[in-house]
């Protein structure tokens, strides 16, 4: 069974207004909380579509779901796919979506999946495993620049350089294999005196390797622009982020979709078709209170996001 504590639970399915009649989807079933909370709520008319491209994850939550699985459907696939598997089950607007980004606890804590610099373990990080590129690959194969492109851009990771530098003399020698292996050269790579504050000396490489491995804001970006097109008017989303990466496109997507285009000054009223076809439900994002924060370490760095659809650009 999945050890996890949901982040920000009854803010992320609250902020949704659940209709207990309605259709919902969560796009990151993961250890299944919010996908528990959630459809408790729902009648028998209600709809629970739950994403994840982890079979594990799936296989957990049919368990940890089972008094009401005639609610839920389960999609293996990567949440990228939302508009074409909401097609192919006959969908084309649903009332609510959630989303849980990054890394599920569970992943974090199966240490042969090789996502964690706590446990040494094959490198791996796929949480789809039957995909084909995994971080044994992106440590061995991709060239110098485009390790420190990742490194900086995915992880912030000030180092990016001399980190890159050590891994690649390192497999000159020998494949790097292990996630032990790669966090002594990353440790390597930065000056004592960094290495001693910050948190761990590898958790940036760990997270940009990871998010490459799984091309993440690459699928949230594109998920989430599908997401709002799919959501009735009146429906919501809810995003929770980990890091600023994810929560910039968040608030930049929401931001765009909230927004009015450029018109000419002194336009008396809105042209038709040009009105925003989202409110923003937070100004601000949501953050854990004092008391998750105290008993659940992972929900430090989370941010939730909502929105509503005001308008369907589809229909008129």
């Amino acid at each position: 069974m999945f050890n996890h504590t949901t982040v920000l639970l009854h803010e992320t399915v609250d902020g949704l207004n659940i209709r207990p009649d309605g259709i919902y989807v969560d796009c990151t079933l993961g250890g299944a909380g919010h996908s528990e909370y959630l459809v408790q709520q729902l009648n028998d008319q209600g709809k629970l579509i739950c994403f994840d491209q982890d079979t594990t994850a799936i296989e957990n939550a049919k368990i940890r779901l089972a008094d009401h699985l005639h609610k839920i459907t389960f999609v293996h696939a990567n949440f990228r796919d939302i508009k074409e598997k909401l097609q192919e089950l006959g969908l084309d607007r649903v009332d609510g979506i959630l989303y849980d980004l990054g890394v599920s606890s569970p992943q974090l804590d199966t240490p042969e999946r090789g996502f964690s610099y706590n446990h040494d373990a094959p490198l791996d990080m796929r949480m789809d495993m039957t995909a084909s590129l995994s971080a044994y690959d992106v440590v061995n194969d991709w060239e110098f620049n485009d390790l420190v492109r990742i490194f900086y851009r995915y992880g912030e990771e000030k180092f990016s350089k001399q980190i890159a530098r050590k891994i690649e003399e390192a497999r000159k020698h020998a494949p790097i294999e292990t996630t032990g292996q790669l966090v002594e050269l990353i440790k390597d790579g930065i000056p004592a005196p960094a290495r001693r504050k910050g948190g761990h000396p590898a958790k940036r490489v760990f997270q940009a390797i990871r998010i490459a491995v799984n091309d993440e804001l690459g699928a949230a970006e594109e998920s989430l622009q599908d997401a709002i097109e799919l959501l009735a008017v009146n429906g919501r989303i809810s995003v929770i982020t980990f890091h600023s990466l994810e929560d910039r496109i968040t608030k930049t997507i929401f931001k765009e979709a909230a927004s009015y285009p450029e018109l000419p000054p002194n336009l008396p009223v809105i042209p038709e078709g040009m009105e925003p076809h989202l409110k923003l439900i937070t100004r601000k994002p949501i953050l854990p209170s004092e008391e998750e924060l105290l008993n659940n370490n992972r929900s430090r760095s989370a941010k939730l996001r909502i929105a509503e659809k005001i308008k369907d650009e589809g229909r008129v």
